[in-house]
């Protein structure tokens, strides 16, 4: 076989795919129970053999990054969109939002990792590759043409710093707010500095 080839392409291939989703999905049953799972622990879970586990993912890194919860969109707008910066990046927001509570051990886990320096120096974190950013951007994309570029990047930062699962865990861990409140604080956040910015660029003006 053509080492080039990852494993489970080469033949039999969907008996391969359905042993690796095993695997994905007994990762992510143990990132939910708050575990940071080994491939040994998920060849475990999914009844698998270790030898056959590492021909998957080679390391832990592989299969968490396999784990996390994939969301390969764009934008979080809706086919139809919403009229206006505003509604835009309301409309984004709830359902970044609604991602973080559904997917938060998983994101959990990833934060953790992200501050362990023995997985951030290998920049491959998937928490780390600015979907976020992304999503903001498209919800502003209104004001391009109001903001300077610098205003306009520092304000898709300050929101993206409020609605992650950085926020979040600090939300609910350090100020003890229920999950409810905590989105709706990520909400209000998100508002009030889109509203700040806005104003602050109006009065900026000759």
């Amino acid at each position: 076989m053509d080492m080039s080839i990852p494993y489970e392409k080469g033949g039999r291939s969907n008996q391969k795919s359905r042993t690796r989703q095993a695997l994905v999905d007994a990762a992510r049953r143990l990132v939910a129970e708050g575990a940071t799972p080994s491939v040994e622990d998920a060849a475990a879970a999914a009844a698998i053999s270790r030898t056959t586990a590492y021909r998957y993912f080679p390391n832990q890194h592989a299969l968490l990054a396999a784990a996390y919860p994939l969301i390969d969109m764009s934008s979080l707008l809706s086919s139809e969109g919403a009229d206006g910066p505003g509604p835009r990046l309301e409309a984004t927001v709830d359902a970044l939002t609604r991602l973080v509570a559904e997917h938060e051990p998983e994101l959990r886990t990833m934060f953790r990792l992200a501050l362990d320096p023995g997985f951030a120096q290998r920049g491959e974190l998937l928490l780390r590759q600015g979907r976020r950013i992304v999503w903001i951007e498209g919800a502003l994309a209104p004001l391009r043409d109001e903001l300077s570029a610098a205003d306009f990047k520092q304000l898709v930062r300050a929101i993206g710093a409020t609605v992650g699962i950085e926020a979040y865990a600090w939300l609910t861990d350090i100020a003890q707010l229920s999950p409810q409140d905590a989105i709706r604080t990520m909400r209000w956040s998100a508002g009030a500095l889109l509203r700040a910015g806005i104003a602050e660029s109006q009065k900026a003006r000759p």
